[in-house]
């Protein structure tokens, strides 16, 4: 789909991410620093001016991980991580194996699960020391 704010999608990949999640921003960075095949664009949906896709609410753009490609596909959730590994050096590996053996059923799962525990992990996790 075509953002709000471009007359049409960026070449490569757009990952729609929570930077007011600590937890996701680390992740995030991590997946930055590594080499990527092809552009990746990243969008800090937690910023008020960060344009979406049209199709794509800010609230669910905050409560999944989205990406989606050049040629318009939005996916979200454990497609979206398999998609984003499938463009980084090192994890494409995973992202082979996910799809050839269909473990996207069972990451989604997964995926599903962790959603509800990600605000208390991330404060667990990155809470300022007293």
């Amino acid at each position: 789909m075509i953002t709000a704010n471009t007359e049409k999608p960026k070449p490569g990949l757009t990952v729609l991410y929570d930077g007011g999640c600590p937890l996701c921003s680390r992740e995030i960075a991590w997946y930055r620093r590594r080499q990527q095949t092809g552009p990746i664009h990243w969008m800090d949906v937690s910023q008020h001016d960060c344009p979406l896709p049209d199709h794509i609410s800010r609230t669910a753009a905050l409560a999944r991980f989205h990406v989606y490609r050049s040629d318009g596909k939005t996916l979200s959730g454990a497609s979206a991580f398999v998609e984003l590994w499938s463009h980084t050096p090192g994890l494409r590996w995973v992202a082979i194996l996910a799809r050839h053996l269909h473990l996207l059923p069972l990451l989604e799962w997964g995926y599903q699960r962790f959603l509800p525990l990600r605000g208390r992990l991330a404060r667990a996790l990155f809470r300022n020391p007293p």
